[in-house]
């Protein structure tokens, strides 16, 4: 079984910058993608950022390419999104998610659909 903790969020003004933490609770993660995902009141939850460590692939869309970044520290089981030059439209309850135990992937999916674990989310606020 696989636990996923976000940390981070908070209420910024444009152009600050933030660094969400997922980290992984319980006794082991078997997962090989692990992704962030976000979703704003109303709105479809969107893909911003994956990272694939069984082929050492990362990747983003390009509505946040270049801003966002997501990283692993495999001694801390931990996955972060390191966010800079905030957007008012970046607003959202972002969550982690990871793939499915034992699933493996050529690329970085994109699609909520291939994720099995969340977390509970974190909220972000950008100001104007």
């Amino acid at each position: 079984q696989v636990q996923l903790v976000e940390s981070g969020g908070g209420l910024v003004q444009a152009g600050d910058s933030l660094r969400l933490s997922c980290a992984a609770s319980g006794r082991t993660l078997r997962s090989y993608v692990m992704g962030w995902f976000r979703q704003a009141p109303g709105k479809e939850r969107e893909f911003v950022a994956g990272i694939n460590w069984s082929i050492g692939s990362t990747y983003s869309p390009d509505s946040v390419k270049g801003r966002f970044t997501i990283s692993r520290v495999n001694a801390k089981n931990t996955v972060y999104l390191q966010m800079n030059r905030l957007k008012p439209e970046d607003t959202a309850v972002y969550y982690c998610a990871a793939t499915g135990t034992g699933r493996y992937y050529y690329t970085v999916p994109s699609s909520s659909d291939e994720y099995d674990y969340w977390g509970k989310g974190t909220q972000v606020t950008v100001s104007s």
